[in-house]
């Protein structure tokens, strides 16, 4: 499932029954091994994940309004992906980064001391 995955980005429901079919075994039993796992992922997902940091200190200081500017930014909302595949949008408890307050994680980079504007343009510059 992991080769699987890596090829297409994420386990179809046709690339379930060709695994169940390869290990001779149920597509029920590949689909419960799958879910059990959070690594994979059954959507397909975006080029560029967008992390929003809702943990308490980025609350405090605007992390609410960041996320609202991302949906609008996105025409998203958390968990889902932009039609074009481009964006998945993200909220997560903590980062660890709270002196940096409010962040937003974009495919790894960590971007600190966010503004509504200034988070909109940090997404802009994957577009």
């Amino acid at each position: 499932m992991q080769k699987v995955q890596g090829e297409l980005g994420y386990l179809p429901e046709e690339a379930i029954s060709e695994v169940a079919c390869f290990l001779r075994t149920s597509k029920s039993e590949v689909y419960g091994v799958a879910t059990f796992y959070a690594q994979f992922r059954f959507t397909r997902s975006g080029e560029y994940t967008v992390k929003v940091c809702l943990g308490t200190a980025c609350y405090m200081r605007g992390g609410g309004q960041i996320m609202e500017a991302m949906e609008q930014k996105l025409s998203i909302k958390p968990g889902e992906t932009t039609a074009d595949f481009k964006f998945n949008l993200e909220r997560v408890a903590c980062f660890g980064c709270c002196a940096l307050a409010p962040i937003i994680v974009v495919d790894g980079t960590v971007n600190g001391k966010m503004t509504r504007e200034r988070a909109k343009e940090v997404v802009s510059a994957y577009e």
